[in-house]
């Protein structure tokens, strides 16, 4: 059991981590074309972006479930 979670963990990690720099990457890359961030419409997240922010939070939360998990149990 503590194995299978580990790897999980481990895995949950990475694609966290991943997310994270794919979302930071995605905001310098909007920045080069073009959008300066004066208006309102620069804050707000559509599309692909919207749903990597969402999938980044899921992710996160699923990881910390993970860690509380073992301490609940025992």
């Amino acid at each position: 059991m503590f194995q299978l979670l580990s790897i999980v963990h481990v895995f949950l990690a990475v694609t966290l981590i991943a997310l994270i720099l794919i979302q930071r990457a995605n905001t310098d890359a909007s920045g080069a074309f073009g959008a300066d961030g004066g208006n309102g419409a620069a804050l707000e997240k559509r599309g692909v972006e919207k749903s990597l922010h969402r999938l980044t939070i899921f992710v996160a939360i699923i990881f910390a479930l993970s860690l509380v998990y073992p301490i609940v149990i025992h």
